[in-house]
Order: C-alpha cells, then structure tokens, then sequence
C-alpha cells in the first residue's frame, strides 16, 4: 500500500513516517511539506491512502481536497488539532473520508488506517439495496438516491449507514458503531460518531432538526425507523 502523508510539520512528519516504518514496513510512505506538492504527489504518484493536515502554510486543507478531488478519488483522512465539528463537516462535504484528532499515538495512527483499510476491502462485498423513508439506499455505490435526486456517501458514512440498516428497527450502540469502523474505542471516538450520524441527517432527513429516519436512544445509541415506526 501507498501512504501519502500531507503536513507542514517535519517532526510530525517523520513521527508519523517512522511509526509505519516500524509498524507497518509493507507501506510506502511519501511525505509533502506543503499543500502544492501534496496535490502533486497525489496526482502522480497515486496513493492508496492520504492523511493531510486542515492547517498548511501554503494553501488551507480544503483547499487541497478540492484540488485532489480532481484527480484522485484516493481515500483522505483529515488530522486536526481542534475539534471544531463545522471545519470537520467542511472538510468532509469537500471529499474528505475520515478525520483524526491531534495528538494521537503511532500505534492509534497505525490502527486507524488499517481499520479504515478494512473497511474499504469490505464496502467491495455486494451489499442489497435498502428503503430510507422516501429513498434508496445503494450500499455497492455509497449512494441514497429517489427518481430525481442522488446523493453520494463518504466510505465513513456508507459503513455507519449500512450497520443501521442491519439491524433496523433495533438499537444500535455507540460501542457496537465504533467497534464496526475502527475496531476498538479511542478518544474522541464517541464524538466522531456523532459528527457522521450529524452528517448523515443533513445529507437524508427532510428536517435533520426532527429526524425520521435515523433516529436516537439517548445515552445508547441509534436505530433505523422501521414499518412506520417513529423516532
């Protein structure tokens, strides 16, 4: 596998570049400074995987997914210092697939992508296609869509989306969802699942304020409506 790795700072850089040396040494890892040479590498080089940091000197990290995104549909996994939910759902409404919290350990950084790996290997099994209120939901594609209106899912979102739909008209818990996307719980992670759940609800709830679809057990979890059940 190929690893991109798109941050300005070298000490981070070389931190991350030598956990996957020591961890991962099947991974070739390519690192760029700045923005202008991350969407370089990206179009040439083709990674598998790309981690690129929201705050660059050159150009901001929106910036360069919109850029990528032109090239490349190669999954990017955003890393922050804040915790700032509009700047997260900026980033994932411009292509990113994934986001991890600064500071993290090598082996944290390791685990994400190797789950966030699997998870792909696993978006590739036929999934059959689900009802969602008023629309269809194609896991094989990450897409919900009606007769004249198509919206496209994040890896993320389509995983969350269809471990729902498993299990619809039950509720799903938080540590059931978090063990499904990264294996095992992590600071923040909690907070992460509520940002794509967030997500989720913008992209397919005709009110996200009163959601209908994707509904939530306080303190538990979240289920999908099901035989006209409501939230």
């Amino acid at each position: 596998m190929k690893l991109l790795i798109i941050e300005d700072d070298n000490n981070a850089s070389k931190f991350i570049n030598f956990a996957f040396r020591a961890g991962w040494p099947e991974v070739q890892v390519l690192s760029a400074l700045n923005g202008l040479k991350g969407v370089e590498l990206a179009k040439s080089e083709q990674p598998d995987v790309i981690l690129l940091d929201l705050g660059l000197p050159d150009m901001s990290g929106f910036e360069v997914i919109k850029h990528i995104r032109k090239s490349s549909s190669a999954p990017i996994i955003v890393t922050t210092v804040t915790n700032n939910e509009p700047d997260i759902v900026q980033a994932l409404e411009l292509g990113a697939d994934e986001y991890i919290l600064k500071p993290f350990g090598q082996m944290e950084i390791i685990a994400r992508v190797k789950a966030f790996t699997r998870r792909m290997e696993h978006s590739d099994k036929q999934q059959s296609d689900a009802v969602l209120g008023p629309w269809r939901f194609n896991p094989e594609k990450s897409q919900v869509y009606d007769n004249n209106y198509q919206i496209s899912l994040t890896q993320t979102e389509n995983l969350i989306l269809q471990h729902l739909v498993a299990n619809a008209g039950n509720v799903v818990t938080y540590n059931s969802l978090v063990e499904s996307l990264w294996g095992n719980y992590y600071p923040g992670s909690l907070q992460a699942i509520r940002v794509y759940i967030n997500r989720l609800r913008q992209k397919i709830e005709q009110d996200p304020r009163f959601p209908a679809i994707i509904c939530t057990k306080i303190g538990i979890g979240y289920y999908i409506a099901k035989n006209k059940q409501k939230c």
